[in-house]
């Protein structure tokens, strides 16, 4: 049986990488915070009533210049919560069939567990306090999370619970772009329409333009917290 278009890139999985090295000087760049890249694909637009169906993360890592790069990718597929609405044009729009057996998705609070455990990890050997979610219209993103959080009542959380990074406003400041397919472009990064939408693919996506956003800030002369930071006695 051939499989379609749209479920062949819902079957992907990128495996993190085992040799991601992540930079302690990380906290003295965001605060204590490390950035980590978040794409939600849902059954609707409220989360309070619709189904989380997937959910993509990319942690950062900073190299000895200062620059930050997309580190490790992690994807799950979701089981629609218990009486959660299903919107037939965002499934329609999305191609996520949320009942297909062979997206062998997890239970959210599976899900979330299997997500946020490297999530601390890498927020604990950058030298960070907590994760700071970024987004494509971050506010979408963090709200479906927030929700998957409080209907499991799962504890530990590893994100900063409203505070976020939104690369809308950096696009659109940065480049004169909002859409994120367009701004992607204006920053020269390859982008492939037959693969959007998806959420692994818009979360790296997302993760390439923060860190051009960010770095090419960074090579403009702004200031250099990391370096400024008293080093720790041995």
């Amino acid at each position: 049986m051939l499989l379609s278009r749209s479920f062949e890139r819902e079957c992907f999985i990128l495996r993190p990488m085992e040799d991601t090295q992540y930079n302690p000087m990380m906290r003295e760049r965001f605060r204590g915070y490390l950035p980590v890249v978040v794409d939600v694909e849902t059954g609707g637009f409220d989360a309070a009533t619709d189904a989380l169906l997937e959910i993509a993360a990319v942690t950062l890592r900073m190299d000895e210049a200062g620059l930050i790069h997309p580190a490790e990718s992690f994807f799950e597929h979701v089981i629609p919560f218990e009486g959660a609405r299903l919107d037939p044009k965002a499934l329609a729009f999305t191609g996520i069939d949320p009942y297909n057996p062979l997206r062998m998705a997890k239970p959210e609070k599976e899900a979330l567990v299997s997500l946020f455990a490297p999530i601390r990890a890498a927020v604990k050997a950058s030298g960070c306090k907590r994760a700071i979610l970024v987004g494509h219209n971050a506010f979408f993103d963090l709200a479906f999370l927030n929700a998957a959080v409080a209907r499991c009542n799962y504890k530990r959380n590893p994100f900063h619970p409203f505070s976020t990074f939104d690369t809308v406003t950096l696009a659109g400041m940065a480049l004169g772009q909002t859409v994120l397919a367009r701004s992607v472009m204006a920053a020269g990064i390859e982008w492939d329409a037959a693969q959007a939408h998806g959420a692994l693919y818009d979360t790296q996506k997302t993760a390439e333009l923060f860190c051009h956003i960010v770095n090419q800030w960074q090579t403009l002369g702004a200031p250099q917290p990391w370096k400024e930071a008293p080093k720790e006695e041995a």
